[in-house]
């Protein structure tokens, strides 16, 4: 599994307001992490972030194929 960047930075405009702090404490991830990897300075293929996101996604109704290439 390897995260979808693009389209996860696109949720935490839209659903948390463009603040990764937001998103972070909603995944129950930390900051300074999922920040490496949304600047391309860590794999994102953080099997952790990849099930919170997952678990999130079937909670809020939404497809999570959309942010996780499988």
């Amino acid at each position: 599994m390897k995260l979808n960047i693009e389209e996860i930075k696109k949720l935490i405009y839209e659903r948390f307001g463009n603040k990764l702090t937001n998103f972070v404490t909603e995944m129950g991830i930390d900051y300074s992490y999922m920040n490496l990897i949304i600047n391309g300075h860590r794999a994102p293929d953080s099997k952790k972030v990849c099930d919170r996101l997952i678990e999130y996604c079937k909670k809020n109704n939404l497809d999570y194929s959309r942010y996780i290439f499988f």
